[in-house]
C-alpha cells in the first residue's frame, strides 16, 4: 500500500468526511506545538471547529513561535490545565461543543472532569478507548480496544467495551462489524477466565445484551487474523480471517498488541475515547500528522451518527 499517494484506509474515511460539517470541538489546553498545529489543520480540513481552552496569552505565543495562523479560531481563556478540562466538559454540556479534543494536558486530568459525577459527561456506558489502526498488512481499519483506560476489565466492562466500539464502526460505515475477542486459545478453559469471558460475551450476543455486530472468541490472534491458521485448527468462523474489531483481555494485552503493529508492521494508529456523552479525541506528541487527522476524521464521523441517533 503506497500511503503517500493518499490510497491508505485512513484516506477512505477522509472521503466520508467531505460533504459533512465540521463539528464544533473544545481543544483542551493546546499549550505545546504539535496539540495546537494538529487542532488547527484538523480545522483547516473542516473536520472540526476548533474552540481552544486554555491560558489565551500562552496558546497565542506558541502560535506565533510555530508559525501558525490561528485566524478568527475561538479561544476560551482560563488559568490552567484544570480549568481548562472543566471548562471544556461545561462547554459540551451547554451544547457549545459536540467533540473533546486532548491538548497537551495528561489523560487522567480530562478524564477525571470527563467521569465527574455532577458536573461531567456520564453516561450508562463505561468509558474505554480504541485504536482505529491502519495496519499495511491487513486488508481494511482494524480496531483494537481496549488499550489504554481499563486495566483488568470484568465480563460486564467488555460488554460495554465491545458495545462501543461496535457502535463506532457502524458509525464509520460497517453494517455489522465482526468482532474477534482474543484470548492465548480459542478454546474455553476454567484455567483461563479470559476465554470464559469470551465464551460469554458471544452468548450474550445471541440473546441482544450486545447488539449490532457479530462476534466469535475466544480466538487466539492467529485464527483471529487468518482464515488458513483458523481452518487448520478447524475452527468455522464468519469472523476469522476478516475481523473490523479485536476485543484484548485486558489492558496489556491490547497495548502491547498495539504497539507491536505499530513498530513492527508499521502501522499508524488514531485514538478515540467512547462511551462518554460525546467521543473524546486522544492524540499523543508521538502521533504523525496522519494519525492525528485520522482521529478527527474518525471522531468527526462519530458526532454526526450521534446526531443522527438524536434526531431519529
Amino acid at each position: 500500500m503506497n500511503r503517500d499517494s493518499g490510497t491508505g484506509k485512513y484516506e477512505t474515511l477522509l472521503v466520508k468526511c467531505q460533504n459533512l460539517e465540521p463539528i464544533p470541538t473544545a481543544v483542551v489546553h493546546p499549550c505545546e506545538e504539535t496539540a495546537l498545529a494538529a487542532a488547527i489543520e484538523a480545522g483547516a480540513k473542516k473536520l472540526i471547529t476548533p474552540i481552544l481552552v486554555g491560558p489565551a496569552s500562552r496558546i497565542k505565543d506558541i502560535a506565533k513561535k510555530a508559525g501558525i495562523d490561528l485566524g478568527r479560531t475561538q479561544i476560551v481563556d482560563v488559568p490552567h490545565s484544570h480549568a481548562a478540562a472543566e471548562k471544556a466538559v461545561e462547554l459540551v454540556r451547554q451544547g457549545q461543543a459536540e467533540l473533546l479534543m486532548k491538548g497537551s494536558l495528561h489523560t487522567d486530568e480530562l478524564l477525571g472532569a470527563v467521569v465527574a459525577r455532577e458536573t461531567g459527561l456520564r453516561t450508562a456506558r463505561r468509558i474505554s478507548h480504541v485504536f482505529i489502526m491502519d495496519v499495511p498488512t491487513y486488508h481494511k481499519v482494524l480496531i483494537v480496544t481496549d488499550a489504554a483506560i481499563n486495566i483488568a476489565p470484568n465480563l460486564e466492562d467488555k460488554v460495554d467495551i465491545c458495545q462501543n466500539a461496535i457502535d463506532l464502526a457502524i458509525s464509520l460505515g460497517i453494517e455489522r462489524p465482526k468482532v474477534a475477542i482474543l484470548a492465548a486459545v480459542e478454546t474455553v478453559t476454567s484455567k483461563m477466565p479470559s476465554t470464559i469471558d469470551a465464551a460469554a460475551l458471544c452468548k450474550m450476543a445471541e440473546r441482544g445484551q450486545i447488539t449490532g455486530g457479530v462476534l466469535d472468541g475466544p480466538l487466539a490472534f492467529d485464527n483471529a487474523i487468518s482464515k488458513e491458521a483458523a481452518k487448520v485448527k478447524g475452527i468455522r468462523s464468519e469472523v476469522a480471517g476478516d475481523p473490523d474489531i479485536l476485543l484484548v483481555p485486558d489492558l496489556e494485552a491490547g497495548n502491547i498488541l498495539a504497539k507491536q503493529l505499530t513498530f513492527l508492521a508499521k502501522a499508524d494508529s488514531a485514538g478515540l475515547v467512547l462511551g462518554a456523552r460525546v467521543p473524546i479525541i486522544l492524540t499523543s506528541r508521538a502521533d504523525n500528522v496522519r494519525s492525528r487527522i485520522a482521529s478527527c476524521a474518525v471522531a468527526m464521523l462519530a458526532a454526526h451518527a450521534r446526531r443522527k441517533r438524536q434526531t431519529a
